[in-house]
């Protein structure tokens, strides 16, 4: 009987192992691809560039994702939940509203520009004009949660603003931020990345301080 039991065991442990080697052929995979696509572009970037990449064969890349357009979706989603982490990190102190605007924006900056830094193929995979609608879901609700917590500091330090002229301020702030961390990112790291980080700061801090004098 304890032979029964060893080999059942041992039968059970089986599925458990494949299914933890899948799951980390599928990382090796997303690695691959995060990097080939910062390399290369997504229009460039293609399955056998990925598989090389990721040092696999074509044929193993395709026993987990049948195309480039699955790979960039589970992609997504990974950018999305650790992206997810970074606005988390940067948002959830009770305090923003009262501290100075200085520190404001490096607890909220630092955080998001490091994701940025460490993750060069986000942009690439999602700053196409062509984004198909995959994406585009995987990536709406942290784009909406991000609006609502720039509107909520917003609220907190300039209470005075009309709820549009609130909304409108924090898209402004949100599309100012995007547009210049591609400066920050291709920077060589020293002091030409710490400059424009506080450029990019100075920019912010500006635009909020007219519209906390506007709101008080």
């Amino acid at each position: 009987m304890s032979g029964d039991g060893e080999s059942g065991s041992a039968g059970a442990e089986r599925p458990v192992r494949r299914q933890a080697r899948g799951e980390r052929r599928i990382a090796q995979i997303l690695d691959a691809a995060a990097g080939v696509l910062a390399e290369t572009g997504y229009e460039a970037a293609t399955t056998n560039r990925i598989a090389a990449a990721a040092g696999i064969s074509p044929g193993s890349l395709y026993q987990f994702f049948p195309n480039k357009e699955a790979i960039a979706e589970a992609l997504a989603d990974r950018f999305s939940t650790q992206m997810g982490g970074a606005h988390r990190t940067a948002f959830e102190a009770a305090d923003l509203g009262a501290v100075p605007l200085a520190e404001l924006i490096d607890r909220v900056v630092d955080p998001l520009l490091a994701f940025n830094i460490a993750n060069p193929g986000f942009k690439a995979l999602f700053a196409r004009p062509d984004m198909p609608a995959g994406l585009t879901a995987a990536v709406r609700p942290i784009q909406d949660a991000l609006l609502g917590r720039v509107e909520g500091i917003l609220a907190a330090r300039a209470p005075g603003l009309a709820e549009d002229h609130r909304t409108r301020g924090a898209r402004v702030l949100i599309q100012v931020f995007k547009a210049l961390v591609p400066l920050v990112t291709e920077a060589e790291p020293g002091a030409d990345r710490d400059a424009l980080v506080a450029e990019l700061k100075r920019v912010l801090a500006a635009y909020i301080t007219a519209l906390e004098a506007q709101g008080r």
